[in-house]
């Protein structure tokens, strides 16, 4: 018996405006580097504020912390403003987050700046899905999020090497003025290329509850949950995985660094397509291939190209999650999209603290392989999980 489907939020439009998503990758790039970037610089930071490099990693833990909360409650607090003004106001406080952190002169600064960007980052991936749902026609939307999404896999491939030269030659202070500039770019982007878009939904402090207990939303939940806690112990632990466990010299471990990101934005790409296919076989199918090649890698013993054609595959596996997640959104609470984009963004954020610590606890008793173990097999739990208890509807109107 097949229940009522609810409406999309807001009227979809008949004509793409893929302007408007470009703009939204130059932005999406501009936040997810600026987060990336103090661990490539995290070491000159802490000697410039006169701070360990464990209290400079904070800045990294306090964006995290309020992305969390900000995911939770932004439907609620930004209720009834346009949502233009709401993504243009994520671009400002980029350049602002970076401006702070240039000119910081102490570290509550610094986590000040840090703050502000977590607010940005939190609030784009909690709209993201409601807002590519306003731009393009209803069977674009997986094109649409792979090309936003894409904006992760690119600064992933550059923000980090990019920040650590670009640091060494001009200062990292310099490094995030640049980066408060390319935030600029973005808000002039979508300022010319974004349309007014009305906000929807009830959006209230029960919305999120009535979301999650919606038929099949708290299964795929905690799905996404297991999902990047399993990527995350691995990902977090993959310099000490390479240098321990299989050997490698700086220029293998860079050569796979380079495969997994390059991989990664491979499988963004591919996600789109993959998805009008079948979403409920491309939930299912990227946590086991990246789980699979994660058990394999912990087989092995030395640095190989075998050991790079699996942290490839798993980089292009996982380069596809975010993006079919996304639209399972967009399916499966539509007219919530907001709340149910607030839920996943929660439980992605509580899934890397998750998968970091456990992922800690496993890499000092059982060393870099055993985390690796670990990390594969909670991968493939969770695709089995996804195949027999995640609903995938198969449009998002009724």
């Amino acid at each position: 018996m097949q229940g009522h489907i609810p409406h999309p939020v807001g009227d979809a439009p008949d004509t793409a405006r893929w302007p408007a998503v470009y703009a939204l990758f130059v932005g999406v790039f501009g936040l997810i580097a600026a987060e990336f970037l103090p661990m490539s610089l995290l070491t000159p930071m802490a000697v410039d504020l006169g701070v360990s490099e464990g209290m400079a990693g904070q800045a990294v833990t306090a964006t995290a912390l309020i992305a969390l909360l900000t995911g939770l409650f932004l439907a609620v607090l930004t209720r009834g403003i346009d949502r233009r003004k709401v993504l243009l106001g994520f671009s400002v406080l980029l350049i602002a987050s970076n401006i702070l952190v240039a000119l910081a002169p102490n570290l509550p600064v610094l986590l000040f700046g840090r703050i502000l960007l977590g607010v940005a980052i939190g609030g784009f991936w909690t709209m993201s899905a409601a807002v590519a749902m306003r731009l393009v026609p209803p069977a674009d939307v997986p094109k649409a999020l792979s090309l936003i999404f894409a904006g992760v896999s690119l600064a992933t491939v550059v923000a980090a090497p990019l920040g650590s030269w670009l640091g060494a030659a001009i200062g990292w202070r310099e490094v995030f003025l640049w980066s408060a500039g390319f935030g600029a770019l973005g808000l002039i982007a979508q300022w010319l290329t974004l349309p007014s878009m009305a906000a929807t939904g009830s959006a209230g402090l029960g919305t999120l509850l009535a979301v999650l207990l919606r038929p099949g939303v708290w299964q795929g939940i905690a799905c996404v949950a297991l999902v990047f806690m399993g990527h995350f112990a691995l990902f977090t632990f993959i310099r000490p995985f390479l240098e321990l466990a299989l050997a490698a010299d700086v220029g293998w471990i860079t050569v796979f660094l380079l495969g997994f990101g390059i991989a990664n934005f491979i499988g963004t790409l591919l996600a789109g397509p993959l998805i009008r296919r079948s979403l409920g076989f491309t939930l299912a199918a990227m946590p086991l291939l990246a789980g699979a090649s994660a058990l394999a890698l912990s087989g092995l013993t030395g640095a190989s190209v075998l050991a790079l054609v699996l942290v490839s595959l798993w980089g292009m596996a996982f380069g596809g999650v975010p993006v079919a997640w996304t639209t399972w959104n967009t399916r499966i609470a539509p007219d919530e999209a907001e709340s149910a984009g607030g839920l996943i963004v929660a439980a992605i954020q509580f899934a890397i603290a998750a998968g970091a610590g456990t992922g800690g606890l496993i890499f000092d008793t059982a060393g870099a392989t055993g985390v690796y173990t670990y990390g594969g097999a909670v991968l493939v739990v969770a695709s089995g999980l996804i195949a027999l208890g995640v609903r995938s509807p198969a449009s998002a109107r009724a």
